[in-house]
């Protein structure tokens, strides 16, 4: 039987209880990592333990963001113009996004992994659909 998929959960996994979610739970989070990650075995034979270095690549992803943001005008200001600047903030921008809602993603899958079920909030089953069975 398939449990339940809350808001944030990547769309690639099947929901925590359905056939081979944990395989593509290892797939999806070793995504989230650098490729050189897929070299040491002990993230693959340890789930909880590459979420945990996923986790900790995501938010170093998300900073790294952040300090392109910070720093774009000055980093750019004599080298392009002013609206390819423009162009590289929105670019930034929508990376931090990108990026937080993958460690949301991380993060449910993290806890998934260590056993936590989850199951629809008071009024969620009506906005989000009870669920993804696949």
């Amino acid at each position: 039987m398939d449990g339940y998929a809350p808001p944030g959960w990547p769309e690639v996994v099947r929901p925590p209880g359905a056939v081979d979610w944990d395989a593509q739970a290892v797939a999806y989070l070793l995504d989230c990592c650098p490729a050189d990650f897929r070299s040491y075995p002990v993230l693959r034979r340890h789930p909880m333990v590459l979420a945990v270095f996923a986790r900790h690549s995501v938010r170093g992803q998300r900073r790294a963001a952040a300090d392109g943001v910070s720093t774009v005008r000055s980093d750019l200001e004599q080298r392009v113009e002013h609206r390819v600047i423009d162009e590289a903030l929105d670019a930034w921008q929508s990376e931090i996004a990108r990026l937080a809602r993958v460690e949301r993603s991380v993060d449910l899958l993290s806890r998934a992994l260590a056993g936590e079920r989850f199951a629809p909030r008071l009024g969620e089953a009506l906005v989000h659909g009870a669920g993804r069975a696949e």
